[in-house]
């Protein structure tokens, strides 16, 4: 029960803790209803609880692994968005649009295409690539009262240093988002009923489904972005879905 998280096993039983355990309706697939865990959790949860985005708002994601995505899918459903998706790989550059993205770029064009769809600076953004250099300069994009969500997990050592001036002098500021700040049972609740509704595009996060022989592959492979998520099944691949 004190694995991390609460819930992280491979096995055939597990013993969690309650909180853990959330009721999945019938009606929705595994591959889907395995998508509202940490990763629907904590990128739809970084912008609807944490940042509280506002209809009219404008919000930048940088990192478009699972978490990353599943922030653009949430974004995509407030009214009158602006949403930008930054990712070093293009391949994930057409999934972000198929999740509701305005705009896709590299980190290297992220500054000058925000400056070209929202001049006076962006509103929201979303850390979840886990770098310290990238939340410096994603305080740098905020307009005045704007603020950056770290959702990502940087390494240990890593150091944060921006001028300390700019958050009395502007009123930007920076937020910390553990989970996206969720309550599983109010938020996967809630999730479904969008994916139902066609408004969050879950299968996008599933890349494929392999069996349980084929885990470390498969975790090289989420590491090197080939990836978005692959389910393990026992005595189970079906290939790309």
């Amino acid at each position: 029960m004190n694995h991390h998280l609460g819930v992280s096993a491979f096995a055939e039983f597990a013993v969690v803790a309650a909180e853990s355990v959330v009721v999945i309706d019938r009606d929705v697939p595994f591959d889907v209803a395995a998508m509202f865990g940490c990763a629907a959790l904590t990128g739809m949860g970084a912008v609807f609880n944490t940042a509280q985005m506002q209809p009219g708002q404008s919000v930048v994601v940088f990192g478009l692994g699972a978490v990353g995505l599943a922030a653009v899918m949430a974004a995509a459903t407030v009214p009158d968005a602006t949403v930008i998706a930054v990712d070093p790989n293009f391949d994930k550059h057409g999934l972000a649009l198929r999740a509701g993205a305005d705009a896709v770029t590299t980190p290297e064009g992220a500054a000058a295409l925000i400056a070209e769809l929202v001049p006076g600076g962006i509103d929201l953004a979303i850390e979840a690539v886990g770098n310290a250099n990238v939340m410096g300069a994603c305080l740098e994009m905020l307009v005045r009262g704007g603020a950056v969500v770290s959702v990502g997990l940087p390494h240990p050592v890593q150091q944060l240093v921006v001028p300390a001036l700019q958050f009395a002098g502007s009123g930007k500021r920076l937020l910390g988002s553990h989970m996206g700040d969720a309550v599983p049972d109010r938020d996967i609740a809630r999730y479904i009923e969008m994916w139902r509704a066609g408004r969050l595009p879950m299968e996008l996060l599933h890349t494929d489904t392999a069996a349980f022989e084929d885990i470390n592959d498969g975790l090289d492979a989420l590491a090197d972005g080939r990836v978005v998520r692959r389910l393990f099944a026992p005595n189970q691949g079906t290939g790309p879905h």
